[in-house]
């Protein structure tokens, strides 16, 4: 059951991401965010939904496509934009980019630019916390595409045998790069794969809250349980290429269109809230222009930050001299 003080988090958090994932958009087309980058628009309710339930002490991993995971974890708008815009403000002080930010406070331990990359690491930190018997999950987010990899088994095969308190969460996009998912994948769905390893699989609609908020929960309790750990699959569309520069042939204009006016997972969220009473119009309305005037602020601090300092190129770089 979401609360309402939950309900309207979440929405919070789905319109942070947006407005991030369009701000760096229109950055990236003005020339003023140089280097690609992977957006999430279009499946804000994922991340958003999930991290509600997580809390500091909680792990997650990313992916290349990784800025809604990092903002859901309680990433800071303001260092996040500086550390894409490679500014030394940045959480990573310029050096990772939009592919590789981290905040360890958050129990955020990083976007990863390897296909399926955090997925072991997500392994490893759940046999820390059944090591040290906490009562915590580590979930790890990554693509279709990464369901495909030799890593994705192995972690679930580890995971599975080891009972571990880790969550996998596919977020299937429908497409790898610019290959559909059902050229490259052999099962209609990804979460028939757990059956392999004897772990429960769920698929479900992504840019439904409530249900990703059901079957997130019931695989969190599992979890905690000392059962093990579960593979769930979310159904859901980027809005944008695969970065910011694809032209995108593999798909058509109104394949893009029908996602962005019928299942955008930000009007469905307040059709929902407003529908049930959940909160009133002006209560969203206030909690959009929050995040907007946040997101303003963060840009500002982003394009007025310095740039690193070649002096210090060394610093925070392990090497033998």
């Amino acid at each position: 059951m979401i609360t309402k003080e939950r309900a309207l988090w979440i929405y919070n958090k789905m319109n942070e991401i947006r407005d991030f994932e369009e701000t760096a958009y229109r950055l990236f087309t003005e020339n003023k965010l140089r280097g690609s980058v992977h957006l999430y628009t279009g499946e804000e309710a994922i991340a958003s939904t999930i991290c509600s339930q997580l809390d500091d002490e909680d792990y997650i991993t990313s992916t290349h496509r990784g800025h809604g995971h990092c903002i859901a974890k309680g990433a800071e708008l303001d260092k996040a934009l500086a550390e894409l815009m490679g500014k030394a403000t940045g959480y990573c002080k310029g050096r990772g980019g939009s592919m590789h930010i981290a905040d360890l406070t958050k129990g955020n331990l990083g976007a990863n630019a390897i296909v399926g990359g955090g997925i072991p690491i997500a392994v490893g930190a759940a046999l820390a916390i059944k090591k040290q018997e906490k009562k915590h999950v580590a979930v790890t987010f990554f693509g279709d595409g990464a369901s495909n990899e030799g890593i994705f088994h192995e972690s679930l095969n580890l995971a599975a045998i080891w009972s571990l308190p880790v969550i996998f969460v596919c977020e299937n996009n429908g497409f790898g790069i610019s290959v559909p998912a059902w050229q490259s994948t052999s099962v209609q769905n990804i979460s028939d794969r757990a059956k392999a390893y004897g772990i429960p699989g769920y698929t479900a609609f992504g840019n439904d809250v409530n249900e990703i908020d059901k079957l997130f929960a019931a695989a969190k309790k599992r979890a905690l349980e000392g059962k093990g750990p579960t593979l769930l699959e979310f159904k859901t569309f980027r809005w944008r290429g695969h970065w910011t520069g694809d032209p995108e042939p593999y798909r058509t204009r109104e394949e893009v269109a029908d996602w962005r006016e019928n299942k955008d997972p930000l009007k469905l969220y307040k059709d929902y809230l407003l529908t049930n009473k959940v909160a009133s119009a002006d209560e969203l309305k206030k909690i959009e222009d929050d995040a907007a005037d946040r997101m303003a602020k963060a840009t500002d601090f982003a394009l007025n930050s310095p740039e690193p300092d070649p002096a210090h190129v060394m610093d925070d770089v392990f090497y033998e001299g």
